[in-house]
């Protein structure tokens, strides 16, 4: 079979195994063409069905603001393996393989953390446990707490069925006919398949349980001194954009509306999400920068 055309890897990415203490992280590591990294590393965090994979379209827009790109898959998800312990599939626990990550990727330095949609619920328990200290930190089309709405109803239908019918059912019953409504071409269609499938079926309902559950933890964020930026699509079907204005009004936040995105702006619009990072990330940066002077 033919690899899907968006699975053609951008001059500079490539896949990658990233070793920690918890075990070891398929991700796809980005760099500037130039071979020269000036400015921090980047650690980009998916969603509850997805995978780095998401994150293809805006790798070489960002690395070409000088700086190291990473991607990962999640325990369990997709490419990194997982054990059959719903425990291991905690926000908490994922947050702490985060904190790993970041710790093994920033050597030494602080790093801008992204995560989307679930994947912002698990990269905020990174931030709030003081482990690690994060340069910048992103939400992307998450929320402040448990998921609403159409995709709360699919969370639960994936927390209820893959244990009792497993994941092949899931495909054939869900996520094949909606794609094929959508008209994803072939090619796509096979690797959203392998995807799936490659998923610990036990992760996937666990987080799938989690992304429901989820307590809202905006106060605790709040006392956090890390720049955040709240990124979500005009149309997002995931939180309501309603949600996450408010969510960066209560963290006293920046925040950026991708028009004609949905829930996923990095694909629907990658070059006006990469462009909404890259100017966060560098004015991140500098405010760190202007802090260290002050103190020198």
């Amino acid at each position: 079979m033919s690899t899907p055309r968006f699975l053609n890897l951008p001059p500079g990415v490539e896949p990658r195994k990233i070793e920690t203490p918890q075990g070891t992280f398929a991700a796809l590591d980005a760099l500037p063409m130039s071979g020269v990294v000036e400015r921090w590393t980047a650690l980009l965090v998916p969603g509850l069905t997805g995978s780095k994979e998401d994150f293809l379209a805006i790798l070489q827009t960002l690395v070409q603001s000088g700086r190291r790109v990473v991607a990962i898959d999640l325990r369990g998800q997709y490419e990194t393996p997982g054990p059959d312990d719903p425990a291991a599939y905690s926000c908490a626990a994922l947050g702490a393989d985060i904190d790993l990550l970041a710790q093994e990727l920033g050597d030494g330095e602080p790093i801008h953390l992204v995560g989307h949609s679930f994947g912002g619920l698990v990269a905020r328990e990174a931030v709030i446990d003081g482990r690690t200290k994060f340069a910048s930190f992103t939400l992307m089309s998450s929320g402040p707490a448990a998921i609403v709405g159409r995709r709360a109803r699919h969370a639960r239908r994936l927390m209820e069925e893959i244990p009792e019918k497993g994941l092949e059912y899931v495909w054939h019953a869900r996520f094949e006919p909606e794609a094929m409504t959508a008209d994803v071409p072939d090619d796509i269609l096979a690797f959203l398949r392998k995807r799936l499938l490659a998923n610990s079926p036990v992760g996937l309902a666990s987080m799938s349980e989690q992304v429901l559950t989820m307590r809202d933890r905006i106060d605790e964020l709040r006392q956090i001194e890390v720049p955040t930026l709240v990124l979500y699509g005009e149309h997002d079907d995931g939180w309501p954009a309603e949600t996450q204005s408010e969510m960066a009004a209560a963290l006293g936040s920046d925040y950026t509306v991708v028009p004609g995105a949905a829930h996923s702006p990095a694909v629907e619009a990658p070059e006006t999400t990469a462009a909404a990072l890259v100017r966060f990330w560098n004015e991140a940066e500098s405010r760190s920068l202007d802090k260290r002077s002050n103190v020198m």
